[in-house]
């Protein structure tokens, strides 16, 4: 048999066919296209094997990414597709969102040479065919399972912790204040990126594997929501797993001026544009169109900002950001992208001002310069005096990140702990300071990675089910004594 891998030194890398920046800058859809079977096992063939494969050592999850590779490469797609999943739920999800660029395809042993292996169109490309082809089955767990488990949140971490625990057989149970499944996947990343029908389907998958969705119940005080101690009595063991949604903030001159929005409300509001949903009189201010936008930061969401901004018909977008290109910590390919599709990258500059009466007109700005590296290893910055000047701005949107906001105080829950952070503390078993609560995702590491928060959710579901075994073992025993 020929050997059908170690193929990069003859075959060069291609990404999968990506759509003019004239085409698809007029619409929302996804920007590239599908991996042609004959085109994923040719680029499945140029992984080399390597006897330590770094692109599953940088990879959150572990991935077994040569493994995969070369059966996909040899035209076992069905076989690539189980084992893709066996470490990751949503692989499709994480092929598409994922900043291959600084993690698996980064670290390819292939790059320096010759270009990495497009790791990410091919794992796009197994699942995307598993759903044509109906490998996909619901969760069928071997024996069912009296306890409950409650999980506060329908993102990446939640839905991962589900999919897991149910396969061990226990009753799941999900809460979510939206009325979509998917946390930010559905309402924080364009559809240019991921397009949306990709989450329904885990959704409808997740519902006919038995797990039950209390959608548009919020956790609080407030009315409509339900409150935690309601939700914890239903349930044997409850995962908190919301996310971060805080906007972290600038304390400028002007930054309550109309015009200056945060990031996320302005991605909120376009998503729910193209579903057709209503919006509240702010929300519906919240468009590009006609105008000069002006984003700020240098992270994925600002590049979804921009890229937003265009497809939404703004006279001009800039992004600012206060490092050079070498120092963002948003994707390269992602930087790329908005290039073509006409964002101008201002670097090495920062906001000092919003100047206007009632509604945002310009940034007052100044010139960084670099400095020595900070206690995190990246370049720090410094002004440059005298440098200030303005830049036209009718819209500016504020992408500096998120914190996460106070639950203990939200859900009048005094006992929950949090770190300095404000973020939930958990022990070395993902368990809060609550007895039963566990914690995953966001709300415990931070704002990050949606495969990190899929890891976080695989992970916790163990440390539930141990818990709850523990428990159950420990409470059969102590009624026999």
């Amino acid at each position: 048999m020929t050997n059908k891998m170690l193929k990069f030194v003859s075959l060069s890398q291609r990404q999968p066919e990506k759509r003019s920046a004239k085409i698809r800058r007029a619409d929302f859809d996804e920007i590239y296209k599908k991996f042609t079977s004959d085109r994923a096992v040719e680029q499945a063939s140029r992984c080399s094997q390597c006897g330590v494969p770094f692109c599953s050592v940088y990879c959150p999850l572990g991935n077994n990414i040569p493994d995969w590779l070369m059966l996909t490469a040899q035209g076992r797609i069905e076989e690539a597709y189980r084992l893709s999943s066996a470490t990751n739920t949503f692989p499709d999800i994480c092929g598409r969102v994922c900043p291959q660029d600084r993690l698996c395809e980064g670290h390819c042993v292939v790059e320096s040479s010759f270009q990495s292996v497009t790791i990410g169109a091919i794992e796009r490309y197994i699942t995307d065919t598993a759903f044509e082809r109906g490998w996909v089955k619901p969760i069928a767990p071997v024996s069912e399972r009296d306890h409950s488990i409650g999980i506060i949140g329908a993102g990446p971490a939640g839905l991962a912790a589900a999919s897991r625990l149910r396969a061990k057989g226990f009753q799941v149970h999900i809460y979510d204040r939206y009325d979509r499944v998917g946390g930010l996947l559905v309402y924080g990343i364009p559809s240019f990126k991921l397009e949306k029908h990709n989450i329904t389907r885990w959704h409808t998958w997740l519902e006919e594997s038995g797990v039950v969705f209390h959608l548009g119940r919020g956790i609080g005080s407030r009315e409509g929501e339900l409150s935690f101690e309601e939700v914890r009595f239903r349930h044997n063991a409850i995962l908190i797993a919301t996310g971060v949604y805080k906007p972290r903030e600038l304390y400028i001159p002007g930054n309550y001026l109309s015009g200056v929005e945060h990031a996320l409300a302005y991605l909120i509001a376009s998503n729910k544009r193209t579903f057709g949903e209503h919006l509240s009189s702010h929300a519906s201010r919240l468009d590009a169109k006609g105008k000069s936008v002006v984003v700020l930061g240098g992270g994925d969401t600002a590049m979804d900002c921009v890229r937003t901004a265009i497809r939404q018909g703004a006279a001009s977008v800039k992004c600012l950001y206060r490092r050079d290109r070498d120092n963002m910590p948003g994707s390269r390919r992602e930087v790329q992208n908005a290039e073509e599709e006409g964002a101008i990258f201002e670097w090495f500059i920062a906001p000092e001002a919003f100047l206007g009466q009632d509604h945002v007109k310009d940034v007052r700005v100044l010139r960084m310069m670099p400095g020595l590296p900070d206690a995190s290893g990246r370049q720090s910055v410094e002004p440059i005096d005298g440098s200030s000047f303005t830049i036209k701005a009718d819209l500016v949107i504020k992408a500096l990140g998120f914190d996460p906001e106070p639950l203990p105080q939200l859900w009048q829950q005094p006992e929950l702990a949090v770190t300095d952070r404000g973020t939930l503390y958990v022990d070395n078993f993902s368990m809060t300071s609550l007895p039963g609560v566990f914690a995953a995702g966001d709300i415990v590491r931070g704002a990050s990675l949606v495969v990190w928060a899929i890891r976080d959710g695989q992970e916790v579901a163990l440390n539930i089910q141990q818990w709850i075994e523990t428990n159950t073992v420990s409470s059969i025993t102590a009624e026999r004594e």
